[in-house]
């Protein structure tokens, strides 16, 4: 039987176990978008893990949304990246960086431009945000041109080789959470009438271009994807059609070889099962709020290759020991999550035999 300890190859790499981090928003990079000097030994410290999945990073300024994100889209952030791509590697681990474009999920005040937001339609997200002046509600986006949306594909084509320059062993493409891509699936965010609009295979395609366009530009194998089939954040509704959008969706993305597809999973188990028979790579699930004593569940059913984890995985930098040997967890500090300094970042201690 298969147990989150056997190793699995993913792409041309061979993981360790079948535990990966999921990507986690900490807010540590500096002010231009470079990841911060905490930021390798945060990433090394959990190197255990099987797969590590960096924090959402824009593939561009326009694909800003927080504050003190981390950005692949100038040499310098190249430059940060290899710091922590070389104490990844150095530590035995492997890193891939995912591509966040927050779309309509954004404030100018954010972004080094100071620019309206990109998004498939010009529909505000009901959501507040906070920026340098505190909280804001998130304005309604500028609707993106066909020539804006030519400019998005290459730009996460771009973001891609870049992190590749830096180090990494592959990017995952965020398609998920209310952002750019899932914006473009749900029809309450996506009011188009032309080639990206309307029906499911339209308001599929630009998800499709994306992951086609940085598939072909760093090899399949290294390339990544997320979802989260019927989820609501930034006020995303996908309608009575979501499980189909899914499948025609994951239909679509098989055929180009990806390393893995990576799904939060919602409350619909046949979807789930029909993903499974559709995805023929590695595909990694993540149930949000699972407890140590479920991780290996959707290994045992079939319907996993990997599992992912984060809040428990942020609190426990040698997670895979302390599950493996049936230590106990460190809590995780929810205050300390977005923004700050070493507290609640790389402070958080390895088990010690003599304090248990």
């Amino acid at each position: 039987m298969t147990t989150l300890w056997n190793p699995i190859r993913l792409g041309d790499l061979t993981l360790r176990n079948r535990l990966a981090q999921a990507p986690m928003t900490r807010s540590r990079a500096g002010d231009d978008g470079t990841p911060g000097d905490l930021a390798p030994e945060y990433y090394a410290q959990r190197a255990a893990m099987g797969l590590l999945i960096a924090e959402g990073t824009q593939p561009s300024a326009d694909g800003q949304g927080y504050l003190n994100s981390p950005g692949l889209h100038e040499d310098a952030h190249v430059e940060g990246w290899r710091r922590v791509t070389r104490a990844v590697r150095e530590a035995g681990g492997h890193l891939f960086i995912q591509l966040m474009h927050a779309g309509r999920m954004s404030h100018p005040d954010n972004t080094p431009h100071h620019r309206q937001a990109l998004a498939p339609s010009a529909i505000a997200a009901d959501a507040r945000m906070y920026t340098p002046s505190g909280m804001h509600d998130v304005p309604a986006p500028r609707a993106m041109a066909l020539s804006d949306i030519e400019q998005t594909i290459e730009d996460y084509a771009a973001a891609a080789a870049r992190a590749m320059d830096a180090g990494a062993d592959g990017v995952e493409i965020h398609g998920a959470n209310g952002y750019l891509i899932q914006q473009f699936l749900a029809p309450n965010a996506n009011a188009r009438t032309d080639a990206y609009g309307g029906s499911i295979e339209n308001r599929a395609r630009f998800a499709v271009e994306v992951a086609a366009a940085v598939a072909d530009r760093i090899g399949a194998g290294h390339t990544g994807m997320r979802l989260s089939p019927g989820g609501t954040l930034g006020g995303i509704d996908e309608g009575p059609e979501s499980a189909d959008l899914y499948r025609h969706l994951v239909a679509r993305l098989a055929p180009l070889g990806l390393a893995y597809l990576h799904v939060v999973q919602g409350p619909d188990e046949a979807l789930l099962r029909d993903i499974r028979r559709t995805w023929s790579s590695v595909l990694i699930v993540n149930r949000p709020g699972r407890d140590r004593g479920t991780l290996s569940s959707d290994l045992d059913a079939g319907l996993a290759d990997m599992v992912s984890v984060g809040r428990i995985a942020l609190a426990n930098p040698d997670l895979p020991m302390r599950i493996r040997e049936n230590l106990a967890l460190n809590e995780p500090d929810p205050a300390t999550f977005y923004g700050g300094g070493a507290q609640g970042y790389t402070d958080y201690p390895v088990f010690q035999a003599e304090t248990a």
